[in-house]
């Protein structure tokens, strides 16, 4: 494997932010009335390394709404609770190549979510989390888990929570798909505020570093000390996120970038090179797919400069 010092780490990520910063293209996410209005200008690139140590420049502390990123985070707990074998049988590991919010590709799949990646299945995995019945228990198992993963708590944007539960139609009709395809495990409404809910969470740049950098470091925060879950469960995240990441444009990504990563449409977009590190880079213009235009550009120039890639000896 190829050693990298962190002077290299340091130089590719000045390097990216200062290529990038001023890129035009892209839109904010304008279906979400808070995502419309953050500053489109924001613009920053966090490292994690295993020593815990955080490369980062640019509006790295900035709290911006995690929205699918938690996807992952979510994916992790039910790992944890339920299993790779549960996990797989309710909900399944499978890309959709449909865009993250489809109600066909539910019905395409014959009533199988396919990922907990996507938001059919993301809501499926809410209904999985323990205990049965319980939101409140259900929701300080998410918070905490996102704060065990990240390294620190993260914390609700109300005003973004009121507006995704204000515009969630779409997802409404997906719980009760499911629902009617005996695919969710809670009751639907339940469910469904609580993805909502973890989607509205204020996360940095940082933090997203950090919960890659755990997933990279097989379950160990490197900030922490902590051992997050075990190390069994590594592949099985990571292989969630490189089927499935950037929705359908997940195989142009990995084929350029060649990172594992998962992309919101608050503009994170959280990777994982297992081993080594987790990056994250955050700016709210979204292409039209729903992924942050600056932050593919600075995380695919960061990993071609250091040569690494999942799929190779490098």
């Amino acid at each position: 494997m190829k050693q990298l010092d962190k002077s290299q780490i340091r130089e590719a990520v000045n390097e990216a932010y200062n290529k990038f910063k001023d890129q035009k293209g892209g839109a904010n996410a304008n279906y979400i009335p808070f995502l419309a209005n953050v500053p489109s200008d924001l613009f920053g690139i966090a490292v994690c390394l295993p020593d815990g140590e955080v490369i980062e420049t640019g509006d790295t502390n900035y709290v911006f709404g995690i929205e699918s990123v938690s996807k992952v985070l979510t994916a992790v707990l039910v790992l944890k609770q339920a299993g790779a074998k549960e996990l797989l049988e309710k909900i399944g590991a499978d890309a959709t190549g449909l865009p993250f919010n489809s109600i066909m590709a539910i019905l395409l799949e014959k009533d199988h979510p396919s990922t907990p990646l996507v938001n059919a299945g993301a809501i499926a995995a809410c209904s999985m989390v323990k205990p049965v019945g319980n939101s409140d228990a259900k929701w300080a198992a998410i918070e905490q888990n996102m704060a065990d993963l990240c390294g620190s708590k993260l914390t609700l944007l109300e005003e973004l929570y009121k507006s995704e539960t204000a515009t969630n139609f779409n997802n409404k009709s997906i719980a009760w798909l499911l629902k009617n395809y005996g695919r969710i495990y809670d009751d639907p409404d339940m469910s469904l505020d609580l993805y909502t809910r973890q989607c509205s969470m204020g996360v940095t740049a940082k933090q997203l570093a950090v919960c890659g950098a755990t997933l990279a470091n097989d379950g160990l925060n490197p900030v922490t000390k902590s051992q997050v879950f075990d190390a069994t469960l590594t592949s099985k995240i990571v292989s969630l996120i490189a089927t499935v990441g950037f929705y359908q444009t997940t195989g142009d990504w990995l084929y350029t970038s060649g990172i594992p990563a998962k992309t919101g449409v608050g503009g994170g977009i959280m990777g994982v090179m297992p081993g080594r590190f987790g990056i994250a880079a955050f700016a709210p213009p979204l292409d039209e797919v729903g992924n942050s235009v600056k932050a593919q550009s600075a995380i695919k120039y960061i990993t071609n400069k250091l040569g690494v890639n999942i799929f190779g000896h490098c």
